[in-house]
């Protein structure tokens, strides 16, 4: 990619550019909305393992249309998520030629880590906070005075309730990615994000009652792990920190960063098994 001196275009040929990049993401939604929806039962059936797993067998749908628009959101929400990484791209080729080439070498290992982080999100709400919110949801079947309570999820509200959790737990991941970037550009420092941790605790469990059903257990499956991304991001800054002053100091004082995987250091005095002289 070029500098930001050397690339230097008009208005009209920027709205020309974000109108090529929005037709492409379209159409490579389109395709894979398409696809998805000739697999849209397949993927439901994957979606209701946890409801399954918890003991609920069955769900139902109570309007004519609903189990219809269900596969159509089923591929929707399928097509948003294959075609993630694609659209992140183009976004990507749209504001690149407007940054300095510093600026882009410090924003693309951001960008190609925005997947990797939001997939890790999405797989642990399925695999753990789901199972455990579920068992602990349904748990609530039973007598009560003497009337028979008994679950009978309808698929439209199963698919809202997987879907609230899949974006938030991903969304919710990209936390690290975010405070690294802010920091990077100078919009906060490690100082203040070590001295706003209450705020952290109070602002996750503010997000985990947003982006989750209104049950402890889910804001609790959230906001514990996206206080304990906090930690770990500043603990990510620190070191990118640490190796930076060190990299620093050893080129002021030009002595080279030592060779990695060649053995053991050599010990004081030469490292020789014998001396020079006789033994």
């Amino acid at each position: 990619m070029k500098d930001i001196d050397d690339s230097k275009a008009p208005l009209l040929d920027h709205l020309i550019e974000l109108r090529r990049r929005l037709l492409w993401s379209l159409a490579v939604l389109a395709l894979l909305f398409f696809a998805a929806l000739y697999v849209a039962k397949d993927i439901f059936a994957f979606l209701v393992q946890p409801l399954l797993a918890a003991g609920q067998g069955r769900v139902i749908f109570t309007d004519v249309f609903e189990a219809f628009f269900v596969d159509v959101k089923v591929a929707l929400f399928a097509a948003l998520m294959l075609g993630f990484p694609f659209f992140a791209m183009q976004i990507w080729k749209f504001v690149a030629p407007g940054m300095y080439a510093k600026e882009k070498r410090a924003l693309l290992p951001f960008l190609l880590l925005t997947p990797v982080f939001f997939i890790g999100g999405a797989a642990f709400a399925y695999y753990v906070a789901m199972p455990w919110a579920l068992h602990f949801l349904l748990g609530f079947e039973g007598e009560v005075g003497g009337v028979q309570r008994d679950a009978l999820p309808g698929v439209g509200n199963y698919l809202s309730f997987c879907t609230r959790f899949l974006f938030g737990f991903g969304a919710a991941f990209l936390l690290p990615i975010l405070l690294m970037i802010l920091e990077r550009v100078g919009l906060v420092s490690v100082e203040q994000l070590k001295k706003s941790r209450r705020y952290a605790i109070v602002g996750a469990f503010a997000v985990a009652a947003v982006l989750t059903p209104p049950d402890a257990i889910s804001q609790f499956m959230l906001a514990l792990p996206l206080y304990a991304l906090y930690e770990s991001a500043i603990a990510a800054i620190r070191l990118t920190h640490w190796r930076k002053g060190r990299s620093e100091t050893l080129s002021e004082t030009g002595v080279e960063e030592p060779a990695k995987n060649t053995g053991p250091e050599a010990p004081p005095g030469g490292g020789g098994v014998g001396g020079s002289g006789p033994i």
